[in-house]
């Protein structure tokens, strides 16, 4: 369970964001505002406290949180992100997380290493770490070996086709994965059960379990449909303006 969440409002830059997707057009802030305030509330009624981060206008993805951090209830690492123009997020990060880690529970990924926590999937009590373009085979080593030191099992994982490993996939409490066709056969998840994404609705491959619920990205209802047929309560958000920028549900926090 999660008690707590850390989001960072979006900046004016948002418009200026990376991204594979520019046929879907440029984000509309206010409405990326609106749709941010949603999400919070979201979170809040899954029981989390959430803290609100002041937004970043030098760097138009720092919404996306997830990517700097990878926290656990008693101890945190800071990423090392592989696109460089979002390397100075992570220092802002740790000044945010000294709120709830002593300095001595927090660690780090170091250079030539990258990692970014959309690389990152805790499934049950074992982690897959992607090997994407934005996570690399040192980055992932480093930060198996911290979780090998803390007794958590973990392995990675080749990421080809989509920008982070959690693009193509969720974990859902209760042994369960929800994946698209890409992962639906990888080795390391032939122990999970599988939810089928249809291509139609890939986006929507990355929802988010909090707290025996999950949140759904707006516009995908054979996903939401196929969820709540599981007997999962299901709370939609709409993040249509932070998919222009590759952005999904899990990226615009850390949960711990």
């Amino acid at each position: 369970m999660f008690r707590y969440a850390v989001v960072r409002r979006p900046a004016r830059s948002l418009v200026s964001g990376l991204t594979s997707s520019p046929h879907l057009g440029t984000p509309d802030y206010e409405k990326a505002l609106r749709q941010h305030d949603d999400y919070i509330r979201a979170l809040e009624a899954c029981g989390l406290s959430v803290t609100v981060l002041e937004a970043l206008e030098e760097y138009p993805d720092s919404c996306f949180v997830e990517d700097t951090a990878f926290c656990l209830p008693d101890r945190a690492v800071l990423t090392n992100p592989g696109a460089s123009s979002r390397k100075g997020e992570v220092e802002d990060m740790e000044r945010a997380l000294r709120s709830f880690y002593t300095p001595d529970r927090i660690f780090r990924i170091r250079a030539p290493g990258t990692l970014e926590g959309g690389d990152i999937l805790r499934a049950g009590g074992e982690v897959f770490v992607g090997l994407s373009d934005r996570t690399n085979q040192e980055g992932a080593i480093q930060f198996l070996n911290l979780l090998r030191d803390w007794g958590i099992p973990g392995q990675p994982v080749p990421v080809t086709g989509v920008l982070h490993l959690k693009t193509g996939l969720s974990f859902l409490e209760g042994g369960r994965l929800l994946v698209t066709e890409e992962f639906a056969e990888y080795p390391p998840f032939r122990d999970f059960e599988k939810i089928p994404v249809p291509e139609a609705e890939a986006y929507a491959a990355n929802c988010l379990w909090v707290n025996g619920n999950v949140l759904v990205p707006a516009g995908f209802p054979g996903i939401r449909t196929a969820l709540e047929d599981l007997g999962y309560p299901v709370l939609s958000v709409d993040t249509s303006e932070f998919r222009k920028i590759d952005g999904g549900l899990t990226c615009l926090s850390l949960r711990f």
